[in-house]
Parts: C-alpha cells; sequence; structure tokens
C-alpha cells in the first residue's frame, strides 16, 4: 500500500539555531509536532477537537537520524506518512529536507491513544478512516 505524504513548510527562524548556525537538535521534535497538528487540520479533526472529545495521542517512543545540519533561512519540508494506525497505536514516518533537496532527517514517533487520564483507549473508527489515504506499509520510499 503507498499512501499519500503529506507536507507541511517551515522557514528556519534564527531561534530555532544554535551559536553555530544550525537548528538545535531537539527542535526537530518540535517541528514534527507541528507538522502532525498541521496533517490532522487537514483532515478536519484537530488536536483540540479530539481532545475536547477526550481523547490524547502521547509519544511513547521516538527515532530521528540527523543527516545534514538545517541552517538559518532555510526552508524546509516536513514530509510524513503513517505507518500505523488501529487498535491504540499510531505511528509517523518523517523526512526533513531543505530547499536543496538534500535529506536532513529522518525520524519516526509512536503514539498510544489515551483518554484525558492515560488510560488506553481505542482510535476511533472515524479517525482511522481519515487517515487511511496517508498511511503507508513501504516506508522506504
Amino acid at each position: 500500500m503507498s499512501g499519500a505524504i503529506f507536507r507541511h513548510t517551515h522557514r528556519v527562524v534564527y531561534a530555532d539555531c544554535t551559536d553555530g548556525n544550525h537548528i538545535y537538535y531537539a527542535r526537530y521534535l518540535d517541528l514534527l509536532e507541528a507538522a502532525r497538528g498541521e496533517l490532522f487540520r487537514s483532515l478536519q479533526v484537530p488536536f483540540l477537537k479530539l481532545q475536547s472529545a477526550g481523547m490524547i495521542f502521547p509519544v511513547i517512543e521516538c527515532r530521528l537520524r540527523y543527516k545534514s545540519p538545517a541552517r538559518y533561512d532555510d526552508l524546509l519540508s516536513i514530509e510524513l506518512w503513517l505507518t500505523k494506525a488501529q487498535g491504540v497505536r499510531m505511528n509517523f514516518s518523517y523526512r526533513v529536507l531543505n530547499q536543496r533537496g538534500t535529506l536532513l532527517l529522518e525520524g519516526e514517533t509512536l503514539h498510544v491513544g489515551t483518554d484525558l487520564e492515560e488510560k488506553l483507549k481505542r482510535l476511533p473508527k472515524e479517525l482511522i478512516e481519515r487517515l487511511q489515504p496517508h498511511l503507508r506499509e513501504n516506508t522506504s520510499e
């Protein structure tokens, strides 16, 4: 199965960078979070709507592989897709590229659905259906 890749852009601002003029390594997690939020908005299910319905998606694991640094004023393309959306699990894969198409980062975040008291909760059927177009089994593309 080959699902659609969602793309979100981010212009690197000075506050993202270290004195060495590259994005501070932990800031990439903020960029991935912003891209995930935009994906959900594009699907008409923003996180606030889900939270109001008593559902959140804490990260239980993440992996980042740094390939090349992003610099101040670079225009980044954050690509993401789902590798799992079933039961209580929702997993995402990411690539971050600069304006020249250079691969800067590959990553994954693994999430579980919970209620507001952090008890496991199955993903709503409607949400799984909306996420299906972005589900990919083969993440090597």
